[in-house]
């Protein structure tokens, strides 16, 4: 656990690791806290209708149990098992029961249509799902297609799919969870697929233990007294399972579960109010959703801290948050593979907008030349890189040996994972994010990172969202092209995309501003929020070919 110093190189410098040889996560999360405490709550689950339930560990041990007990019937230690559920007590019972039976937890968003679940559910050769009765109407029109999925265990128990509460109640609510090592395989998160097919990202038990330094930073010395935390993000991702749902349990940090039909400024603010939410994992698109909302300022909030990550934040959305929320929304870093590694923390050091922060004490991060593994100068460009081994960094892509061995890069004895990020080092230590590789723009020989742009952007009132890809262009090499989608009641016109590059080009360099602003209706998002830019790119491209043509 981090113990906050007088400055962040003494908390760096006095953290160290402590990961025993066996552990597990199901019993860390649940049944270790159920023996401090049982009593406690761990869970609050607020209903899509707005009813509340409270539930202990001491609850959630005895019912994991069952579950446990269940899926040993089943399937096989080792047997992918997929939790096809939206936030809710049995998404958190899924993977605690997963997890104390030795088998492997398999997250899935239930936004994902058929064809997203076939290509994770074959892939991974899942045996198992437990899912509701939406996610089995939607495995029934894939079943046949996927041979190694043997049973459905379904909440409400619908024909074809074995029953949730059934199951559970006819097995014994006690259960002796497998002696996991912590290098034993316990999650398998696919990847977000912003470029190509998304990869099963193993991670071991130990990936608990890597994250937590991580989420202690980000959340200003985390867990405090009176500590309750709240995501927006779905436990199906990593962002949500193992950076709010997972750390939280550990600590014994009461976690609100909360399933919106529609994910809207107005029901977020409510609910942190109503229900004393006093840490928030917020990623930029509901920050930016919120932003929006004309009553956001006057929220009587009681927050302690508020994180973000997954897309950069600017000084416009830092500067708002601290008016809404009153603390600085600290910015983390990282990705399936190997998450939470950078993270700003507002009470240990100033922020920088634009810039992620410092590496999270426990993890060696350096910006590389990727050609001769050397550390980059402070100011000049490269690849973010994270030295093996780290207790967060996942063990292989599922089936992909290939992609495995690209991911890393040895030097000498020393092996280093690739974020597939490009950033720099600033004077001050901190890690500044440039962009994803393929999304930096080379233009008229200046390299350009979208962030900025986009933030700048963002600043503008008639912009809700924003885009920046480069365009093809025979003199430039490329361009920046902007796609915008508009704040609600705004009409786009021919002015209004001048004003809009105007306002980038009166801010930011020169060869900054967007050359190209295009309107569209949706942004391309990924499940988790990201900006897909290779679908912007490939609008811009066909735009330029259209015009040679």
């Amino acid at each position: 656990m981090l113990n906050p110093e007088a400055s962040y190189a003494l908390t760096r410098d006095r953290f160290a690791w402590d990961i025993p040889e066996h552990y597990n996560i199901g019993v860390d999360i649940c049944d270790r806290p159920a023996a401090e405490n049982g009593a406690a709550i761990a869970i609050i689950d607020v209903s899509e209708d707005g009813s509340v339930a409270e539930y202990s560990f001491e609850e959630l041990r005895q019912r994991s149990n069952r579950l446990a007990n269940a899926l040993s019937r089943i399937s096989a230690p080792g047997d992918r098992i997929g939790v096809l559920l939206p936030q809710s007590v049995e998404t958190a019972l899924s993977h605690i029961a997963i997890t104390k039976a030795g088998r492997i937890a398999l997250p899935l968003f239930t936004l994902f249509g058929p064809e997203a679940l076939l290509h994770r559910l074959r892939d991974s050769g899942a045996s198992v799902v437990v899912t509701n009765p939406d996610g089995l109407r939607k495995l029934a029109e894939i079943r046949d297609a996927l041979p190694d999925l043997r049973q459905i265990i379904c909440l409400g128990g619908p024909e074809g799919a074995l029953d949730f509460e059934a199951i559970c109640a006819a097995e014994s609510p006690e259960f002796t969870a497998v002696n996991s090592r912590a290098e034993d395989p316990a999650v398998l998160i696919y990847t977000s697929g912003t470029t190509g097919n998304p990869k099963g990202a193993l991670h071991a038990h130990r990936v608990l233990l890597g994250h937590l330094p991580g989420v202690e930073m980000s959340h200003d010395f985390f867990p405090q007294p009176g500590d309750r935390i709240w995501t927006p993000a779905d436990w199906a991702w990593i962002g949500g399972l193992l950076d709010v749902l997972m750390p939280a349990l550990h600590h014994g940090v009461t976690v609100v579960a909360c399933r919106f039909r529609k994910f809207t400024a107005e029901a977020a603010f409510e609910l942190m109010r109503s229900h004393g939410i006093r840490n928030a994992f917020l990623p930029p698109t509901a920050l930016k959703m919120m932003r929006l909302w004309p009553e956001a300022e006057a929220q009587n909030l009681q927050m302690r801290s508020v994180a973000s990550g997954g897309e950069t934040l600017g000084k416009e959305l830092i500067d708002w948050g601290q008016r809404v929320f009153g603390v600085t929304i600290n910015e983390f870093y990282g990705q399936t593979e190997c998450n939470m590694i950078v993270s700003s923390c507002g009470v240990l050091e100033p922020t920088e907008p634009g810039v992620m922060g410092f590496a999270v004490p426990g993890h060696d991060v350096q910006v590389l030349d990727e050609e001769t593994g050397a550390v980059m100068p402070p100011g000049e460009e490269g690849s973010i890189a994270v030295r093996a081994p780290d207790p967060v960094m996942f063990l292989e892509y599922w089936n992909r040996p290939d992609a495995t061995a690209e991911k890393f890069l040895t030097v000498g004895e020393t092996r280093w994972l690739l974020t597939g990020d490009k950033g720099l080092r600033t004077a001050s230590g901190r890690i500044a994010f440039v962009g994803r590789e393929d999304d930096v723009i080379s233009s008229a020989g200046y390299r350009i990172g979208p962030a900025e742009i986009e933030d700048c952007l963002l600043s503008h009132p008639a912009v809700q969202m924003a885009g920046v890809v480069g365009k093809p262009d025979p003199l430039r090499g490329a361009v920046v092209a902007a796609y915008i989608k508009l704040a609600e009641g705004v009409a786009e016109s021919p002015a209004l995309a001048e004003e809009i590059a105007l306002h980038v080009k009166d801010r930011l360099a020169a060869y900054e501003f967007p050359r190209v602003v295009r309107f569209i209706p949706e942004m391309p998002m990924t499940t988790t929020g990201k900006i897909i830019r290779a679908e912007l790119r490939k609008l811009a491209e066909q735009e330029a070919a259209n015009e040679q043509n």
